[in-house]
């Protein structure tokens, strides 16, 4: 009896002995993740590299110097004493994209093509064309107001655009580039002529007040376009952008964007399709940066912003969607109509359409290589029933030098040509019944502004949906809260649309995992149906 007894015993040992071998690589697994979730929830200050602000301003004093004492009364006159010391910056100016508003770029048929403001399409105000009065409000320079502008004079060169400190030097909205010349009230805000002979002793290294001025009210308002580039930023805490933050890092634009001789570091994808001269975050936070080594491993499919930037326009609403199909609708009086929500912004107005806004928007995720192609004036629309891409971002998973990374999709309707197959620029601002804005007839501003491009129009027309990527960069958030292992690992999770290659947690095979399980139930019941056997066969044996 007690041999019995001591043989159940052992086989029982070994049973419980068997069931602790199998949990162990459960355990083990249970233990890794949770390494590996302390590590990403580590709130440790971030370490930046190769980084030094320049803090120490310049030992010139431009009061001193008798040329900018005279009585200006044209900002070109400016321009033209600033050029009598820095004599030959012209030249670098005027080769730079500020002031070209485009670049030479190979298309992705393999042409070569001087591509910007001038032909590329959006879906926002759609094109600078017959509109360039109103656009070039934010050009660096003095007077473009129409396809004429002579880009080779050098004397509409706009100094004071970029190099004012006072924040006393303002264009008007609405002057092709020119200050007012008188006070002026626009929207809610006045505009008052600047002290030229201030603002010209008083210049120095551009700061985020002159870049924001622009960048940062692109598209027609402010943070419309971007959605990560906002007033916001003008006093950001770690939590709106934790370069920028004032108690902290307080980087400006240059910091980043690195300037010699007039020619700065970074493109646009609106208006570039070449990958070289882009920023990264590379260039400042190199080598392996995190302590958990699994992090550093993903960098080289993900880039940084894709986990650093789980959310954008934290504060000013961007626009998310224009359909200028919309437009044209008047009240019951006959009066144009402009309605808005309950945060102030304009939801509909019958020049423009429909708008859709968005505050704390979640990213959307593509890959990208740094090439991108545009959709440039007279380009053909291949389907109408297709959803028309106006910024096409090139890269997949087989490609080595693409990345995932997140982006403002911005979704829009616009007119296009039923007969030609191709957008339409329509004249849309102005003062003459020939505007859209004005006399609300698609068909009269389509001829004015299709001639004025130099473009066949038929005569027919109708509107199709287009879609615009825009890379997030900006609005960087503290580490603490980074996107977590969950936020993408999961059936539901943030890259759930990417096809084309297989990530843990959001992938699954029916068939294998049914196997799988099978399996795992067929070993623990063969186990168990051996240990009965054993334990029968011993007790018949007694």
């Amino acid at each position: 009896m007690m041999q019995k007894k001591r043989w159940i015993k052992r086989k029982y040992t070994k049973f419980i002995i068997f069931l602790i071998i199998s949990s162990i690589p459960w355990f083990i697994i249970f233990l890794v993740t949770k390494t590996i979730e302390t590590q990403n929830n580590t709130h440790s200050d971030v370490k930046i590299l190769n980084y030094d602000t320049l803090k120490v301003k310049s030992p010139v004093n431009h009061t001193d110097f008798e040329i900018l004492k005279q009585k200006f009364t044209d900002p070109s006159q400016v321009t033209e004493a600033c050029l009598t010391c820095h004599n030959q910056r012209h030249k670098e100016v005027m080769g730079n994209a500020h002031w070209a508003w485009g670049r030479e770029n190979i298309r992705e048929n393999g042409d070569t093509v001087f591509s910007g403001k001038n032909n590329i399409v959006n879906n926002f105000c759609i094109a600078t064309n017959t509109n360039s009065w109103k656009c070039t409000s934010c050009h660096i320079g003095y007077g473009w107001d129409n396809k004429d502008f002579d880009l080779k004079d050098y004397k509409r060169i706009d100094c004071l655009a970029c190099h004012d400190t006072t924040g006393a030097y303002e264009k008007e909205p609405l002057g092709a580039g020119y200050p007012v010349k008188e006070k002026q009230n626009f929207a809610d805000k006045t505009y008052f002529p600047p002290d030229y002979n201030f603002v010209a002793t008083h210049v120095g290294k551009p700061d985020i007040d002159n870049c924001g001025k622009c960048h940062f009210f692109g598209g027609g308002g402010n943070n419309v376009k971007h959605g990560d580039l906002s007033s916001d930023l003008y006093h950001a805490d770690k939590y709106m952008d934790v370069h920028m933050d004032e108690s902290g890092n307080d980087m400006t634009c240059t910091d980043c964007h690195e300037t010699k001789n007039h020619v700065m570091k970074g493109k646009l994808v609106s208006v570039s399709d070449m990958s070289h001269d882009r920023l990264s975050c590379e260039k400042c936070h190199e080598g392996d940066i995190h302590s958990n080594n699994v992090l550093n491993r993903h960098s080289q499919k993900i880039a940084c912003q894709t986990c650093h930037i789980p959310e954008y326009a934290k504060g000013i609403p961007t626009k998310l969607e224009w359909n200028w199909g919309d437009a044209g609708k008047l009240d019951k009086s006959g009066h144009k109509i402009t309605e808005k929500d309950s945060m102030g912004n304009v939801i509909y107005a019958t020049p423009k359409g429909t708008f859709k806004w968005g505050t704390h928007v979640i990213p959307e995720y593509i890959w990208f290589n740094g090439k991108a192609d545009q959709y440039v004036y007279g380009d053909k629309i291949e389907d109408t029933t297709k959803v028309l891409q106006m910024i096409k971002l090139a890269g997949s998973y087989d490609d080595p030098n693409a990345k995932i990374i997140p982006v403002k999709i911005h979704r829009g309707t616009q007119i296009f040509d039923t007969e030609n197959m191709t957008l339409i620029i329509p004249h849309i601002y102005g003062h003459d019944s020939t505007a859209y804005s004005e006399g609300l007839n698609w068909d009269i501003a389509s001829k004015k502004g299709m001639e004025y491009a130099g473009l066949p129009y038929s005569g027919k027309y109708s509107f199709i949906k287009t879609e615009a990527a825009w890379p997030l960069n900006h609005m960087v958030s503290p580490a603490e809260n980074a996107l977590q292992c969950i936020d993408c690992h999961s059936k539901d999770g943030r890259l759930a649309n990417l096809d084309g290659f297989y990530m843990p947690g959001r992938d699954n095979n029916n068939f294998f995992d049914t196997l799988g399980i099978l399996f795992i139930i067929a070993s623990f019941l063969g186990v168990l149906v051996h240990s009965i056997i054993r334990i029968k066969k011993k007790k018949n044996i007694i």
